[in-house]
């Protein structure tokens, strides 16, 4: 080992930081480069901007109206609203440690935790949270695709057309993203990213303004639906997670911020939390209406995906669902970039394949093809969102960026700064729990008597959701 000058880069200014490192050989650069170890740093603002609305506006505003059911007015309302508060406030935790020390960038969020914790211990907390998160994501993502291609079908067809299996739905939305997935990093995918957070606006809009214009039964009712206290507490629950699973950008944050320039006088946090902030206005305004509109119009008899609910107009409604399948392509890749990234580093780094195309191709689709099996296995929506919402996104998004905040910039003992912090890992961490059971439960009801792959024998898209709501 010998003491060499490793050079960062800023933009067009260069600054050392004196570190024990071996001398990389051309062959190491040339495989880092290929991994995009140090993506290309000309992103603007609205990179962030249009990136974290993909990130996070998809799956889980659909469900907001069924978590609104099992919640009610006040906790639904007030759960919203604290998440909406805290996963701001933890997404400019991580902003402002993207370049907390001098010279260098945390462009992974397990970086950021092994400076934290240690070099082995933070990467053993944060790869299975960055693990569960992506391959969680991607999961769900596959069966909102494959429900919103077949709720168009449905719509499109009228009942003149044969009936498919819904696993088909899954595997069509699938395919695609065996071409999409050999996209070398999160820069290539911009303008797809762009298309789709217009898209997710777009569907949102349409989903409470349907809720509006569709007839409103007299007989809507806003009570608990569950028939006993302990089924009503394990839905609360699962809703919690719901919730949580719609706010969950935090996992590929710093991989969009590592695509910024940076210099002394104009730092990336400064574009990044400018985007992060018009990113949030886009949530606020796609979440809270959705959430209330829809529940105030179905009230407890909202579907846990609300465009599989709403039925006029027809050509609206197919056409937010097709907004939808644009959006969720978009939302698969930002999510799988950071794990196609893991896979390919101990693949070349650990285990000394050669970088090589085919190598991408069999690595990336192989990934794909997992996670379109697995949905077509589970295709529970419900369920999987409360799942994963506290198990996986609770961690990630509501307490340990505050974790890792105490641990280095080592706040006053009682100021208000640590009480914050405090305050947001005791929820996050009961919220981890809560939800995590309750999706569970839900996952293991909805999975009694399910007939894997048969698609509930070809039913409608709107019969095979609601028996998988009411197995039990």
């Amino acid at each position: 080992m010998m003491e060499v000058e490793t050079r960062v880069h800023f933009g067009d200014m260069k600054y050392f930081n004196s570190q024990h490192a071996d001398e990389r050989s051309a062959e190491e650069e040339a495989i880092d480069d290929w991994i995009q170890i140090s993506p290309p740093k000309s992103a603007k603002w609205w990179f962030s901007a249009v990136h974290n609305v993909t990130a996070m506006v998809g799956a889980g505003v659909l469900g907001f109206p069924y978590a609104m059911s099992e919640l009610g007015w006040g906790p639904g309302v007030t759960a919203m609203v604290l998440s909406w508060v805290i996963t701001l406030y933890t997404l400019w935790q991580m902003v402002e440690m993207h370049e907390m020390v001098p010279g260098r960038r945390f462009d992974r969020y397990h970086e950021l935790g092994q400076h934290a914790f240690g070099e082995k211990l933070g990467l053993w907390i944060m790869v299975p949270q960055q693990l569960i998160v992506g391959v969680g994501v991607d999961i769900v993502y596959m069966i909102t695709g494959g429900r919103s291609l077949c709720k168009f079908h449905d719509l499109v067809c009228r009942n003149n057309c044969n009936k498919i299996n819904f696993t088909y739905f899954i595997m069509i939305f699938g395919s695609v993203h065996f071409a999409f997935s050999q996209l070398p990093d999160i820069n290539s995918i911009s303008g797809v990213s762009l298309a789709a957070a217009v898209m997710s606006l777009s569907y949102s809009t349409i989903a409470w303004g349907g809720s509006l214009v569709e007839e409103r039964k007299e007989e809507v009712e806003y009570g608990y639906k569950a028939g006993s206290p302990g089924g009503t507490i394990i839905s609360f629950f699962c809703a919690l997670g719901n919730v949580a699973f719609a706010y969950g950008g935090h996992n590929v944050v710093l991989e969009i911020q590592s695509t910024m320039p940076s210099t002394p006088s104009k730092p990336s946090k400064k574009p990044m939390w400018k985007g992060v902030l018009v990113a949030y206005i886009v949530v606020a305004l796609c979440y809270f209406p959705v959430a209330i509109v829809g529940y105030w119009r179905f009230g407890n008899g909202a579907g846990d995906n609300i465009l599989v609910t709403l039925h006029e107009p027809v050509w609206l409604i197919a056409m937010a669902n097709m907004f939808v399948v644009v959006h969720l392509i978009g939302g698969y890749q930002i999510y799988a970039m950071p794990i196609f990234d893991l896979i390919e580093m101990v693949l070349v780094k650990k285990l000394k394949f050669k970088a090589s195309w085919y190598l991408r191709f069999i690595a990336r689709n192989t990934y794909v093809a997992f996670t379109m099996c697995i949905a077509m296995t589970f295709p529970f929506f419900g369920g999987l969102l409360g799942f994963f919402g506290g198990f996986a996104f609770a961690p990630t998004t509501y307490f340990l960026p505050c974790i890792i905040w105490l641990v280095v910039k080592k706040p006053r003992k009682f100021s208000l700064s640590w009480f914050i912090n405090w305050v947001c890992i005791v929820l996050g961490v009961v919220l981890m729990v809560v939800a995590g059971i309750g999706g569970l439960r839900e996952i293991i009801v909805n999975a009694h008597g399910y007939k894997f792959y048969s698609g509930n024998n070809s039913s409608s898209c709107a019969s095979t959701f609601n028996k998988l709501r009411y197995l039990a």
